[in-house]
């Protein structure tokens, strides 16, 4: 897979993750229908957004079963910035399952076309 699909499609995902970061800063503790409309959650879909035109760039340019992969990517993201911003505290069997995904991340994209 060329370095430049690679590049945006870990882009796309990092879009995607800190996105969902945001909807979430956006939408705890929101009870009104209105409270839902603000920066966070509108700065989360643009980025949110922004991270699909990358999946769409790669799949335009790879096999769906050599990108879709590089989902597992944003649910480590996501992880990592729950521990390391939100203080969010794991269990060990947890992270060694984030172990796990990267290493089948490796093993399903390593040879991809």
């Amino acid at each position: 897979m060329p370095a430049l699909v690679i590049a945006l499609l870990v882009l796309g995902s990092c879009c995607a993750s800190l996105g969902t970061v945001l909807l979430k800063l956006g939408a705890t503790g929101r009870t009104e229908l209105l409270a839902f409309i603000n920066p966070q959650i509108i700065g989360g879909l643009a980025l949110y957004s922004l991270g699909a035109v990358f999946w769409i760039y790669g799949l335009s340019r790879q096999s769906l079963t050599s990108v879709y992969p590089f989902t597992v990517l944003s649910f480590v993201i996501v992880y990592a910035v729950g521990i390391f911003g939100l203080g969010e505290i794991p269990s060990r069997s947890a992270g060694f399952g984030v172990v796990l995904i990267l290493a089948g991340l490796y093993l399903v994209t390593r040879n991809a076309a």
